[in-house]
């Protein structure tokens, strides 16, 4: 996964429509202020939990994503799950290319959050559903 670290302060959130991406993004917000980021990282992981909150949604059917402070040596930050049932993601490198869209979208969605985040997961396989894990970290 991303590494070994302790994980606290664990929260879930259904994703099953558009009022849900809402209040994720608020959320996300809301932890990173506390945890004493500072807006340009703010905007980069809320954006990038807006992507795959969408995609959680549009390709797997919705999910849930689960928000956690961690920790790791000096390093605090916030990591971000989400987890959907959907049909999975046949090839991932192709699905993290800039401009494939298996939907009609702009083909932005994972590729963008890998850029975003300082740390991307991804597991999926057909028919087994996708956990995208992101997390931004800070030196404390």
């Amino acid at each position: 996964m991303l590494g070994a670290q302790a994980r606290e302060c664990e929260q879930i959130l259904p994703l099953r429509g558009d009022e849900d991406v809402v209040r994720l993004r608020r959320q996300v917000r809301d932890s990173m202020v506390a945890m004493g980021f500072g807006l340009i990282e703010q905007t980069k992981i809320i954006t990038a939990a807006s992507e795959l909150a969408r995609n959680t949604l549009r390709y797997g059917g919705g999910g849930e994503a689960r928000i956690a402070r961690i920790s790791d040596g000096a390093r605090q930050g916030l990591e971000l799950r989400f987890i959907d049932a959907g049909p999975g993601i046949a090839d991932i490198a192709l699905a993290l290319t800039d401009g494939y869209t298996s939907g009609g979208g702009l083909g932005l969605g994972l590729g963008g959050a890998r850029r975003l985040a300082d740390a991307f997961h991804i597991d999926t396989a057909p028919g087994a559903g996708t956990t995208v894990i992101i997390a931004k970290w800070k030196l404390f």
